[in-house]
Formats: C-alpha cells, structure tokens, sequence
C-alpha cells in the first residue's frame, strides 16, 4: 500500500523512481518491486525516500493501517 502511494506521488510530481533509488541508496529493482507492491519496504529504505522527497516520515502513512 505504501509503495503504491509512493508510485502515486512520483508521478504525480514527475519524479522517475530510479532517481529516488540512487539518491537513497537503493537498487532500482528494489524501488520498482516496492513501488509495485511486489516487496515490502524496510523501515530505513521508508526513511531515505521520504528524506530524498523532502516529505514528513507521516505523509505516506495517512490512512494506511498498520
């Protein structure tokens, strides 16, 4: 769910997914399985995308029940 809203903010704001992979570190398969909800999304991969988006750690998380 998370990835999918992460996909959603993407390309709404015309960012590609593997320059938020290289500028958090992650591999760009690992950002395309995440966005696709193929692959869950580790607590430290979370924190570098929403630090290389410049958004609140709470912002993909509205409405997601954990």
């Amino acid at each position: 769910m998370i990835g999918k809203l992460i996909k959603e903010y993407l390309q709404d704001k015309g960012i590609k997914q593997n320059y938020v992979a290289e500028k958090a570190g992650i591999t760009d398969n690992a950002m395309s399985d995440i966005c696709n909800g193929k692959r869950d999304i580790g607590c430290i991969e979370y924190y570098k995308i929403c630090k290389v988006l410049g958004v609140p750690l709470e912002y993909f998380l509205e409405g997601v029940e954990i």
